[in-house]
């Protein structure tokens, strides 16, 4: 239905959008997830045609939205973050002119008015003036405009952007009925609301697309390794130790203890690995006993945090798991005596690491 590829926008030397390549098909409500900024408005303007790209190109049902505007432009319905309204219109004025602006036939004009209102609960306000309706009802006007030509793709920035907790419901419950009919395309950072809408999600951060799956499909890809939380009798020396000689172990993460006779530590395993009862065991053996032990895997939450988080926090934490990873190294292979050497001054821990920088 749409064919977006290497999509790219900038602005000077800033990179909106940035080789942005995916496609959309027919029947499905797709969220457009990605934290304020990622660039998720600029591509539903050029998606839509609202602004030219810098390069790459948008093809709506065989129809380049830059050669073939017109055409194009037949099968969109789009509802930008804020919705083109004239507030001294009344609500049935503004959706005869906009059916007017959509070159819809005369003849058919109150139909589909009538069926746009229907659809998104307005007709008790049709007599209106805009400016007097909630902030509700006016996104309710601007989706009547976004169906009037029944176009087969509905295209949303933010559409619930600003409403209140009982508006934001309805909003949703509208958004899925329409997506019964027509193939819906949602942009919002809220992702409550695209994991409760949709049937498949795009990730983007920083202009790329990060990932492109169902929600379930996101949750079965990050959800390899888990994370264990210890809290163990003992010291924090022997508890590392002990777990050195765990294999999987992938990185660990010193936590604030209860007591003082307590060590709390996050044990965060390799890919696709099940430490848990090898754990158990190596602690058991270093008479270290387990007082609490909780396991958590990775939320849709954890999924769009973690693909959406800044470069330099993502490589300060690589940089983390090395350390650990340093320290295995030592111990399961040979290395001449001035590598040992430089092993043996890698701190144990992240936690160990801040602590060195602090005693400086």
């Amino acid at each position: 239905m749409i064919e977006v590829t290497n999509l790219t926008k900038k602005y000077g030397e800033h990179v909106a959008v940035d080789h942005l390549s995916f496609r959309v098909e027919k029947g499905q409500i797709y969220g457009f997830l990605g934290p304020n900024g990622a660039g998720k408005s600029t591509t539903m303007n050029m998606i839509t045609g609202y602004i030219a790209p810098s390069e790459g190109t948008v093809t709506i049902d065989g129809r380049d939205i830059q050669k073939e505007p017109e055409e194009a432009k037949q099968h969109i319905g789009y509802l930008p973050e804020l919705p083109p309204l004239y507030m001294e219109m009344t609500v049935e004025e503004y959706l005869h002119f906009a059916a007017q602006l959509k070159k819809i036939p005369k003849a058919e004009q109150k139909a589909r008015i009538e069926k746009g209102m229907e659809m998104t609960g307005i007709a008790e306000v049709r007599g209106r003036l805009i400016r007097n309706l909630s902030k509700g009802y006016r996104q309710r006007v601007g989706l009547a405009q976004a169906v009037l030509g029944d176009p087969e793709v509905i295209i949303l920035d933010e559409p619930s952007v600003g409403l209140d907790p009982k508006q934001i419901i309805e909003i949703r419950d509208l958004i899925r009925s329409l997506g019964k009919e027509h193939t819906v395309i949602l942009s919002s950072h809220i992702l409550s609301e695209v994991s409760a809408i949709c049937d498949h999600i795009m990730i983007i951060s920083h202009g790329n697309l990060v990932a492109s799956d169902s929600p379930e499909g996101l949750r079965k890809l990050m959800s390899g390794s888990m994370e264990l939380e210890l809290t163990v009798r003992g010291r924090q020396e022997e508890l590392e130790k002990a777990l050195e000689a765990v294999p999987g172990v992938d990185t660990l993460e010193k936590l604030a203890a209860p007591r003082e006779d307590f060590v709390r530590v996050k044990v965060i395993p390799e890919e696709k690995t099940d430490i848990r009862e090898k754990l158990f065991y190596a602690l058991a053996e270093a008479h270290l006993p387990i007082m609490e032990m909780t396991v958590s895997e990775k939320s849709l939450e954890d999924i769009f945090l973690e693909l959406t988080r800044d470069p330099e926090s993502a490589e300060q934490e690589s940089v983390g798991k090395k350390l650990f990873k340093g320290r295995r190294r030592k111990k399961d292979t040979e290395t001449d005596p001035g590598e040992e050497n430089d092993m043996e001054k890698v701190p144990q821990t992240v936690a160990e690491e801040a602590d060195r920088k602090e005693e400086k």
